[in-house]
């Protein structure tokens, strides 16, 4: 369905750039769905396997270790760019203008805040796992198969610098507004009225009742 929120977009060097992120976010978020596919194939043959052949999937659970980092971290910024984390819409969509934008700009900067220490520290946290000398360059490994641990670990940092990356835009895209009320306000998701969410959600289901047809 669609979501309560609605990101503007037009000819500025700000909106320009914030497609160009949303295309790479939108290649993570990709990523993420497919290692949730390759989490239920891996479930398929280890079941068939044990189920078949008395013989399930070698290192499962270390698989599922390595792939879990995938789906819970690289779409994050895709749906920050879209709204779609939980947030005080209620609270939130009393307020307008300037009022609304100053809000917004703070929460952002706080989240920006965090994020960039938590990129610090997941970062450090992959150094101490990653290392050129070692096998397979890595210090330590999964309990089973001995898979290397440090690309799980690599997923986290990078995952958080490109949300930072969209946290810094939106704040830039909030002081924007401020500045220049009159226009539109870009590359940030505003939050759509009743009616207007109506219609998105309506011509959602109108477009896919379109592809069944042709189907």
């Amino acid at each position: 369905m669609a979501g309560a929120s609605l990101v503007l977009s037009d000819d500025s060097f700000l909106s320009r750039v914030d497609r160009t992120l949303y295309r790479l976010e939108g290649y993570l978020a990709l990523v993420s769905g497919l290692a949730v596919f390759s989490l239920m194939v891996l479930a398929v043959v280890s079941v068939s396997g044990r189920n078949f052949f008395a013989s399930p999937l070698p290192g499962y659970v270390d698989w599922i270790e390595q792939i879990m980092p995938l789906i819970a971290f690289m779409g994050v910024a895709y749906t920050q760019r879209d709204g779609g984390h939980i947030r005080m819409d209620i609270l939130v969509g009393q307020l307008r203008g300037r009022t609304l934008y100053c809000a917004e700009l703070l929460t952002t900067l706080l989240i920006l805040l965090l994020m960039v220490l938590l990129v610090w520290g997941t970062w450090a946290h992959f150094l101490r796992s990653f290392d050129f000398t070692a096998p397979l360059w890595s210090r330590d490994s999964t309990m089973d198969i001995a898979l290397p641990i440090w690309p799980a670990k690599l997923v986290v940092p990078v995952a958080f610098a490109v949300l930072s990356l969209r946290l810094a835009l939106q704040a830039w895209a909030y002081v924007r507004a401020i500045v220049r009320p009159d226009q539109p306000a870009v590359a940030v998701p505003m939050i759509a009225d009743a009616a207007t969410q109506a219609a998105m959600e309506a011509d959602q289901l109108t477009g896919q009742e379109k592809k069944d047809t042709a189907r």
